[in-house]
């Protein structure tokens, strides 16, 4: 039957789309509200689109559905998914292989693969990459760069270290700086007697 001046057909509920609502995608056409994943009916675009046959899902569910199955196959690196796919109508299947603990119990192969994390000279802990600020040439927790003395967060631009603990440039000066008069531990000149 030919089509008289209307658009493409909807690849989801088959009515017609006009240029000014028409989302294409795999050669189908569709209407902007009408652009959802098949299983989780999650809003798409471009970007989060996934297509298998004449089916569009997000790519959580495609994954799901189409990916690799088992213990160790997650959404993203270092993720463990522990999603079966049960409300997809999967079936999870367990590999013949055992699944292998999430920890590992020799500590010098974690450590040989993964390297040792700093630690932080305040508190001792392990200092990793999102919370690291270096001072003095060792890494900090940024709740931990603070001034010794006062406590005052600090900076780049007002940091100085000494013996490896870190103060504000003013109690640095204070305790650490030159002494006498004029050098703030006397206000007032000395008169010179005669």
């Amino acid at each position: 039957m030919p089509n008289w001046g209307g658009g493409a057909k909807c690849g989801a509920c088959e009515k017609t789309v006009y240029h000014a609502e028409e989302i294409q995608c795999n050669g189908r056409s569709f209407h902007k509200t009408c652009f959802h994943c098949m299983a989780c009916r999650k809003a798409l675009d471009s970007t989060t689109v996934a297509a298998h046959e004449s089916e569009i899902y997000c790519k959580v569910c495609y994954g799901r559905r189409y990916g690799p199955k088992g213990i160790g196959y997650g959404q993203g690196a270092g993720c463990l998914s522990t999603d079966t796919g049960e409300h997809l109508g999967l079936q999870f299947q367990q590999s013949p292989k055992a699944a292998r603990s999430a920890t590992t119990s020799n500590p010098s192969k974690f450590t040989a693969k993964f390297g040792e994390s700093e630690k932080c000279p305040r508190c001792g802990k392990s200092v990793y990459a999102a919370e690291k600020v270096m001072g003095g040439g060792k890494p900090w927790h940024k709740t931990c760069f603070r001034c010794a003395i006062c406590g005052k967060s600090l900076e780049s631009t007002n940091v100085t270290d000494k013996d490896g603990e870190l103060y504000c440039k003013v109690c640095y000066a204070k305790n650490f700086g030159p002494t006498g008069i004029g050098f703030g531990g006397l206000t007032h000149q000395v008169e010179k007697k005669e």
